[in-house]
């Protein structure tokens, strides 16, 4: 039976670069490998096809002679023969087995030992108001895995012997053929880590790391909330194997304020004033961040108010931009009063009979509430 053209069965046209050839047979290798068509005789034979067109076109002399005189520049010997060069699923066309396409395609590569980062780890720490305003310097102290002191890191005994794993010969894991399929498992000899130790160190017991309690410094900028994280690189557990640590991850909490109630930038506070204040008028102190600030009270000011200072609230730890100061007005109700200041509030109360238009949210009340029970009787 002919065979057909390779670029016909890559999918590509005649003249394509090393990367479109390559890119076309890692999705069409993916596509047939024998992992995934689980025994399809047909899909075989498609992979076979496709790893020998792969092998032809990503080989620059081959690729020359073929694309000059065809088929017949493999036949006969030449090259060593198409054939020759392939050796049924033993070369995947320059990669292992699937699991080296996929890595091929995604990164890393099952068939290397596994350089394991250290874990990351995470530290909750809780702050003042004031603290996360202003920026602040915590010391903290985290259980961590360290980089074994005694062995350097190494699991083994000063002056011990460590060796490359004769079993997988450094690579932490095996693969075994069963026909055409591949499986990869931890090297049982090494346990994964591509070493054979001597003397396995006393203190790590040849893990290279050990538990330990490490103590940081850790800067905590202006303007932070609860929520925000810091990272700190390379500041989590050791990595094995000598592998680089992982990070630590600070989580803020900011413990609430007995005055303040923050919202993003701004913050908020409840600000009691008497009666007569509101009544008649007048300036207050209100406290702010930066210490105590002065707030006009106008004539006439009712309870739920809300008066905005300016700039008085948080700087924004990424724009730098100031928040403001919300003071909501709370309208004080004097009680335990004695009997010569009750006897003036009613004479006060009785100074406003018929004057509407000093108590205008009673008056519409009033109105309203007439008007609903006419309509009711209708």
């Amino acid at each position: 039976m002919a065979k057909r053209d390779y670029y016909e069965v890559l999918g590509i046209q005649k003249g394509a670069d090393e990367k479109e050839i390559k890119r076309a047979y890692k999705r069409l290798a993916m596509k047939y490998h024998p992992d995934r068509t689980k025994g399809d005789k047909e899909s075989e034979e498609k992979f076979k096809e496709i790893n020998e067109a792969y092998e032809i076109l990503s080989d620059k002399e081959k690729k020359a002679a073929y694309d000059q005189y065809g088929h017949a520049a493999f036949e006969q010997g030449g090259f060593g023969g198409a054939g020759g060069g392939f050796g049924g699923f033993g070369g995947f066309g320059g990669f292992g087995g699937f699991e080296d396409i996929f890595s091929e395609m995604f990164g890393g590569g099952s068939s290397r030992q596994r350089v394991v980062r250290g874990e990351d780890l995470r530290y909750d720490i809780e702050i003042s108001l004031e603290e996360a305003v202003r920026g602040v310097t915590k010391d903290i102290q985290i259980a961590t895995l360290a980089h074994c002191d005694e062995c350097n890191g190494t699991g083994a005994e000063k002056g011990s012997k460590v060796e490359t794993c004769p079993t997988c010969h450094g690579h932490g894991r095996v693969r075994r053929q069963q026909g055409f399929f591949m499986t990869e498992q931890m090297c049982p000899t090494c346990h994964g880590t591509g070493k054979k130790i001597e003397k396995p160190c006393k203190k790590c017991h040849g893990d290279g790391r050990v538990h330990k309690n490490e103590s940081l410094s850790v800067k905590i900028p202006a303007g932070v909330d609860t929520g925000n994280q810091l990272r700190l690189a390379g500041k989590g557990a050791a990595g094995e194997n000598g592998a680089p640590a992982g990070d630590l991850y600070v989580v803020i909490h900011v413990r609430e304020h007995h005055i303040f109630e923050r919202d993003g930038s701004n913050l908020y506070c409840e600000v009691p004033v008497s009666f007569t204040m509101a009544a008649l008028g007048g300036e207050i102190e209100v406290p702010t961040l930066d210490g105590r600030a002065k707030l006009k009270i106008p004539e006439g000011t009712q309870t739920g108010k809300m008066f905005r200072m300016r700039g008085k609230g948080i700087t924004a730890m990424r724009s730098g931009y100031a928040g403001d100061l919300i003071c909501k007005i709370i309208v004080e109700t004097p009680v335990s009063l004695n009997e010569e200041q009750k006897e003036l509030l009613r004479k006060f109360e009785a100074s406003l009979e018929g004057q509407e238009k000093q108590r205008p949210k009673s008056s519409r009340f009033l109105d309203g509430v007439k008007k609903f029970f006419d309509n009711l009787g209708k």
